[in-house]
């Protein structure tokens, strides 16, 4: 078959998993190379699948508002820290690369490129040529990769302990023999019969580790494989040679058995790090794969997502996801938007209310217009925060990549002066010498140190997204661990941003309802709340009209009202019946011949804000707030939910100034806000958090989005971050810890192949089963004690 040099294009031989056997620089060959365990029984299977062009790739590509061009794929053949070196150092340096991460636990590549410059041609083919098997993030795709790859990691587990149960029993028979004299003619039986057995076995349950390290020697790299299958075939080998020469010295039932506690291992990881997988992964899968389209005429078509544009209608059938973000034309029903604020009651949806992809429809049909593209959606959004977060690595991971990235060097070497050490300093002969130095090379695994931080990150990432909580900066869950000093902002953070009525009690039912009717024309806050306030009222004939920083004049039944600000009511300035404090925000009834009647309104606070800050004062965070507001009304919340430092009238250089004081005294300070004045004092903050309800700004400043009405989210994410930190260390400690005691035991001799391989599974399953413990408990909050505010906490030391 003919081959295809690096240069030419790789469509032209089949894509980039053409089933050609090219040089290794070939990218339809190196495609099907696994470079891990994973992978490699994928390419085993591939051979049956349709291969996958470079055109495959072109519809997920996105581009950015800077003009550069993004690209995220699944490495299905993903599996082993060093993994992550090898792919980012193919494409390092080439022109046009603006950036590239790879994320262990969600198995992604992010490439960003500048289009003036390259395209995704030549970083694609990079990646090929070094082992690695790429696929679009795609949400089927990604179920059928992952279903075949445990099928056959199960195939070859079952092959593995088929041979391992019985060359055991063949070994316990030649063991027993030794010592009742068996004859070297049945105890060479017994070795060939073996070798039947566990020979093929190995060469079958093997491939993944094979497949795995040959790709990564042939790209010029190590990986964790490359001493596992070299022990492997050493003690296979061993044995075989052994047999030959009618020998005692035969461990057959060590290959086979190592070979099938490896896949155990392995198989377990998978499916703990399938438990752990993207937050983000899982929103992709709610997207739904096309929407009803609703013409002009009535008549519906189905059209991709892709192919919507603002302003067309689709239909809804109750119980099916939303499929696009928009406004309710048609219909009454109740949504399920616990993806989105992580409330469980269901929102009411009715004729121009705001709904969005991903959500459930209940019971009733809508008819909902489009105001977004697909990928400018709140769920699109959510999935480019998720994964911003789930591809970074913070210094933590940079380590454990550090560490993982020396390892296959150093392993090797000790190994090998393992095996120079007991045949130049004992008697001992070679073959135990060999055995010896390939228990070394099976024990020193650094998976566990390269999972020790992505499966807490990953677990930590999915636990908040449940409640809530997107995190979008790599290194905010560190950084928020150890924060000492929370700064809240007022309006819409601490409070929820939309006014509701408070005297109510005070107004006649047929003023309530009157102000209602005239309040209905407008989009006002004020009109809105006072519109909420009032409920269902009886149906008027009302001609509004609104005067834009004034307020709404009406006619009904034809006498002339208006609704809106004091001064243009014609009320004097120091008129107020009501006995609610100047600093509420009102409206004023009036008309000829009527008294004015005043309708006062506040910005609640969130309905858990009391709880959540007295929460945070008990955990020893100090808690201040910095509102631009004025400062009675700063006052009178800092009253209400127990805050003794606040400070009104702030300009957003003031906030920072005073985010520069708690600096400088040594605080770890988070920043809550969400408006614009809000942005710079989020990005100066150690940390910063901002409702999903906050300008566009802040919530790009912002490390960390919650959702939903309240503020216990917020509490979650501090609660988690320091739980996250916990675990982090402890998985280090884990890991150093198996290593410290494992590799002096293995380089002593005392410790066979067998038991090593059992050691290095159970390492990595530790390490990430210990990440699964994030998972469980849930964050109890309780009532504010009465003298909650009294006084300031002092802060808790960092943990």
């Amino acid at each position: 078959m003919a081959q295809v040099s690096p240069q030419a294009d790789p469509r032209s031989d089949g894509g980039l998993n053409a089933p050609a056997r090219p040089r290794p620089d070939d990218v339809g060959a190196a495609a099907m190379l696994g470079c891990c365990p994973g992978g490699g029984i994928a390419a085993a299977a591939e051979e049956a699948a349709p291969s996958l062009r470079l055109e495959d790739f072109a519809d997920h590509i996105v581009q950015q508002p800077d003009g550069s061009a993004e690209l995220t794929l699944i490495v299905q053949n993903l599996h082993c820290p060093s993994c992550i070196r090898s792919i980012e150092s193919a494409v390092e340096g080439r022109p046009g690369l603006e950036k590239a991460r790879v994320n262990l636990s969600t198995r992604r590549l992010k490439l960003q490129w500048n289009p003036a410059e390259t395209d995704a041609e030549p970083l694609l083919a990079a990646v090929a040529a070094k082992g690695y098997r790429l696929i679009p993030l795609d949400a089927e795709q990604m179920e059928s990769a992952e279903a075949g790859e445990t099928r056959e990691l199960l195939r070859a587990l079952a092959v593995a302990g088929f041979a391992a149960g019985n060359v055991m029993l063949l070994s316990v028979s030649v063991w027993s023999g030794l010592a009742e004299d068996m004859g070297p003619a049945t105890r060479g039986l017994m070795h060939w019969v073996s070798a039947l057995i566990a020979l093929p076995a190995v060469a079958y349950a093997g491939r993944p580790f094979f497949r795995s390290a040959l790709a990564a020697l042939r790209g010029g790299t190590m990986n964790m494989d490359v001493p596992i299958s070299l022990a492997v075939i050493l003690a296979a080998g061993m044995s075989l040679s052994e047999t030959l020469r009618g020998g005692d010295q035969v461990f057959f039932d060590a290959s086979v058995t190592l070979l099938f506690f490896l896949l155990i291992g392995r198989f377990l990881d998978l499916r703990l790090r399938g438990r752990a997988r993207s937050a983000a992964e899982n929103l992709t899968a709610l997207r739904a794969t096309a929407a009803t389209v609703v013409d002009a005429e009535g008549r519906l078509s189905s059209l991709p997502l892709n192919r919507l544009q603002p302003g067309m209608t689709v239909a809804v059938a109750p119980g099916e996801r939303i499929p696009v973000d928009g406004l309710v034309s048609l219909g009454r029903s109740e949504v399920d938007t616990s993806l989105l604020t992580g409330e469980s009651l269901p929102r009411p949806a009715v004729p121009g209310s705001e709904v969005f992809a991903g959500t459930v429809n209940g019971d009733g049909a809508l008819r909902v217009t489009v105001t977004k593209t697909a990928d400018a959606s709140l769920l699109a959004e959510i999935v480019r925060l998720m994964e911003t977060a789930e591809q970074s690595r913070d210094r933590y991971v940079r380590l454990a990549d550090r560490v993982a990235r020396v390892y296959a060097p150093a392993v090797h070497i000790l190994a090998g002066v393992t095996l120079a050490g007991w045949l130049v300093l004992t008697d001992i002969a070679w073959q135990g010498a060999l055995l010896h130095a390939i228990a070394v090379l099976i024990i020193t695994c650094p998976c566990a140190l390269g999972l020790a931080v992505p499966a807490v990150q990953v677990a930590a990432v999915g636990r908040l997204l449940k409640r809530g909580v997107l995190v979008k900066s790599a290194d905010a869950l560190e950084r928020l661990a150890a924060v000492d000093t929370l700064v809240f902002d007022k309006t819409g953070t601490l409070t929820s941003g939309r006014p509701e009525l408070q005297n109510r009690q005070d107004i006649p039912a047929e003023e309530l309802g009157l102000a209602a009717a005239i309040a209905a024309e407008s989009r006002h806050p004020l009109a809105r709340a006072l519109c909420r306030a009032a409920g269902e009222t009886e149906p008027r004939q009302v001609s509004v009209t609104e005067h834009p920083g004034d307020g709404l004049e009406a006619v009904v039944a034809g006498e002339s009202l208006r609704l809106g600000r004091r001064g243009w009511c014609g009320v004097a300035e120091d008129a107020d019946d009501s006995g609610i404090e100047s600093a509420a925000m009102e409206l004023w009834l009036a008309g000829p011949g009527r008294t004015p009647r005043r309708f006062a309104f506040r910005d609640a606070p969130r309905s858990d804000a009391a709880r959540v800050i007295a929460h945070l004062q008990d955990r020893g965070f100090r808690v201040e707030l910095l509102s631009g507001d004025r400062s009675a009304v700063v006052a009178d919340l800092a009253g209400q939910l127990g805050i003794t430092a606040w400070q009104g009238d702030c300009r957003p250089a003031d906030k920072i100034a005073r985010l520069r004081e708690l600096a400088a005294e040594g605080r770890k300070t988070a920043m809550i806000g969400d408006g614009l004045n809000d942005a710079p004092a989020l990005a100066a903050a150690f940390a910063s958090l901002s409702p999903a309800e906050a300008a566009d700004v802040s919530q790009i400043a912002a490390d960390i989005i919650f959702q939903g009405e309240r503020l216990a989210p917020i509490a979650e994410a501090l609660d988690t971050a320091r739980r996250s930190r916990r675990l982090v260390l402890q998985n280090f400690g884990l890991a150093f810890l198996y290593n410290v005691i494992a590799v002096p035991i293995a380089v002593a001799g005392l410790v066979t192949p067998l038991i090593a391989a059992v050691a290095m599974s159970a390492s990595s399953i530790v390490v990430t089963a210990n990440a699964m413990r994030l998972n469980l408990g849930s964050l109890k909050i309780a009532a504010p004690r009465a003298d909650s505010g009294a006084a300031a906490c002092a802060p808790e030391a960092a943990e």
